[in-house]
């Protein structure tokens, strides 16, 4: 049917396709059928309605079949058609191609629509495959993909698509910021100011914000300053709006939507009613069969098949997600000189962003950049942290109530979700890269581990979900060492963490188990340097030395052992736990054990060079424990 030479029969072999495509069990068959090669020429068939379904089934194949799928379509040459279809309808973009046929009461942009599907084709191919990225780069597609963005006050789904995109191909792609141009940064800068506030508006400015970011480099030193406190604005924009209460609100603007639709129906039924009574009524005139006048004036155009409010609900969540995934970009960045900061703390932009505070009475400063003071406080007044705090809460209870009972809501719980897991990701990362005065002090750290404790204490059960607690306990780690390193107490109970740490062991993701023995350890060194807490040491003591004699992950048992080094280095408790519990003969009998492991293990690929390099310092500190130990067996009491 692809091959037939009826375009509409072409085009309904696509949408068959693409249906399908999106069921992953599917997919190896129509690879195996060659299908990439089948649809390929059709993004440049005669029928625009062919090319915008080829496009859209490379898309679904694309997105549902993941990184094998997109280099095997890059393997079977999908770009050169590709290419060659951007190119061509950034040429045609501005003839204003419509078509004769209304899509939801408006004439459809062909040029438009097949434009927003290769952009999304395009933007998935090159977050996986950096063959397609060498190509994206060479066949110069960035200045066809920035025509497209300069429809962005009247098409603002293909500027988003063509954003993520943008946001993909610059990101560690050095050799595509030569391109970035001024007439390429002035198209960003342009859509970066625009004041539309709808929630697809703030999306596209934040994932513009990302793009910018990523090509920093680009931007003049004495233009900076400026611009990175317009990106922090952005995102403070985003982060600033309570997405349960938008839900609710959004939630009930649909209601009232679809009732002024239903009654709306309801007068055009009367109407149809009415007027076909009349026209029986002369003997003179044809009757007309039931129902006639109602296809022909469909009012379909007012029924929700587009679902306004759950795309609105929708984007806004994707922005703050967004922004909360580049801020912990930012952490990890590599500082910037002075001179390439020093007009950062001299905007005035920020002057609405000053709440700074975590809660009443208690300031958690968070200052990820770890620049000047200067510019710490430029990045303070832009991103206002505690947005960031109220985004590790849980969901609004009412707000996931309404997306439970509705279906087509329902997946906005994966998004709330979401957003909280990469609140508290970003959270861990300001923790890691700040000091203490720049996070507010002693006082606001304790507050933090206090909501941390509620996150993970305040239900029945403790969490079970792997990317909740991946990320809780991360956050909760980076606090508790840093409380540690600064003998500030930490305000949980060694109880509550040792239960946190029985369950986090269970988890089937390593990342948690990791997260988990470091806590105990963490806590229990602290306890090593007080008073009477020989019995608490005992417990996170057997509790660590089973984990690293049990544990299937050698990274994992090689945490716990440096966590037992950490908590039994020094102190009377510490050495008094460790004879009740029998440490030293324990660690002699299991050294060969674990040595026997990394050589059995660290040979089957299974480890990075950097997890092995871990291991290998853990080995040698495992020999220098047991010797410590041993001297202290043999001082005199």
């Amino acid at each position: 049917q692809l091959q037939h030479p009826s375009a509409e029969v072409r085009e309904y072999a696509c949408a068959s396709i693409s249906k399908l495509l999106q069921q992953r069990h599917v997919i190896p068959a129509f690879v195996q059928g060659d299908v990439v090669r089948c649809l390929g020429p059709l993004l440049l068939d005669p029928s625009l309605a062919v090319r915008e379904t080829a496009a859209g089934a490379l898309r679904n194949l694309s997105a549902c079949g993941g990184f094998d799928i997109c280099d095997d379509m890059v393997t079977n040459d999908i770009m050169t058609p590709l290419v060659a279809l951007l190119k061509e309808c950034s040429t045609g973009l501005d003839a204003n191609q419509l078509s004769p046929k209304k899509c939801r009461g408006v004439n459809k942009n062909y040029i438009e629509d097949i434009a927003n599907e290769a952009i999304n084709l395009l933007w998935n191919i090159c977050e996986c495959n950096n063959t397609a990225l060498y190509i994206f780069n060479k066949e110069a597609c960035l200045d066809a993909v920035l025509h497209y963005m300069k429809k962005f006050a009247t098409n603002v789904d293909l500027a988003i698509s063509v954003a993520n995109c943008l946001q993909a191909v610059t990101e560690d792609n050095p050799d595509l910021l030569s391109s970035f141009n001024a007439s390429a940064q002035q198209i960003l800068e342009t859509v970066l100011l625009c004041p539309e506030s709808t929630m697809k508006h703030i999306l596209l400015r934040t994932l513009i914000a990302g793009t910018i970011w990523n090509i920093k480099d680009t931007i003049p030193p004495g233009n900076l300053g400026s611009t990175v406190n317009t990106i922090l604005k952005i995102f403070s924009e985003s982060l600033a709006i309570d997405a349960g209460e938008t839900i609710i609100r959004m939630n009930e603007a649909e209601k009232n939507r679809l009732k002024l639709a239903v009654e709306a129906e309801a007068e055009e039924n009367m109407s149809d009613t009415t007027e076909n009574c009349a026209l029986s009524e002369d003997d003179n005139m044809e009757e007309i069969p039931k129902g006639k006048l109602r296809i022909e004036n469909d009012i379909s155009d007012l029924l929700p098949s587009d679902k306004w409010e759950l795309k609105e609900v929708t984007a806004l969540l994707t922005a703050q997600q967004t922004a909360l995934e580049i801020i912990v970009n930012m952490c990890c960045n590599e500082d910037p000189s002075d001179d390439e900061w020093e007009e950062l703390s001299s905007s005035d932009e920020s002057d609405l962003f000053m709440e700074t505070s975590y809660n009443e009475g208690s300031g958690l400063l968070l200052s990820p950049l770890c620049l000047s003071d200067e510019v710490n406080s430029a990045f303070l007044n832009n991103l206002i942290p505690k947005k960031i705090l109220e985004k590790t809460a849980f969901p609004n209870s009412v707000a996931l109530d309404i997306c439970m009972h509705n279906p087509s809501w329902k997946p906005l719980i994966k998004k709330l979700n979401a957003v909280q897991c990469r609140a508290l990701t970003c959270l861990q990362s300001i923790l890691s890269v700040s000091d203490v005065d720049c996070l507010g002090g002693a006082s606001a750290l304790q507050s933090l581990a206090q909501h941390l404790s509620q996150l993970i204490f305040s239900k029945t059960e403790l969490p079970t979900d792997t990317e909740f607690l991946e990320a809780v306990t991360s956050a909760l780690r980076a606090l508790l060492q840093t409380m540690a390193s600064k003998n500030i107490s930490q305000c949980v109970a060694p109880e509550q963490l040792l239960g946190l740490c029985e369950a986090g062991i269970q988890s089937s993701n390593a990342s948690v188990r990791v997260n988990a023995v470091s806590i105990l350890g963490i806590s229990g060194s602290v306890l090593a340097k007080e008073k009477d807490t020989a019995e608490t040491l005992k417990m996170i003591g057997k509790f660590l030395l089973e984990v690293a004699m049990k544990e299937s992950s050698l990274v994992v048992a090689g945490e716990a052992l440096d966590a037992l080094f950490d908590v039994f280095a020094d102190g009377k408790e510490a050495e008094e736990a460790a004879l009740q519990i029998k440490l030293l003969p324990t660690l002699k009998e299991f050294q060969p054990v674990f040595r026997m492991r990394m050589r059995k293990e660290g040979k089957g690929g299974q480890y990075s060079t950097d997890q092995l390099c871990v291991l290998d310092n853990v080995k040698m500190n495992l020999r220098r424990f047991i010797a410590y130990q041993e001297t202290l067996g043999k001082t005199p009491t």
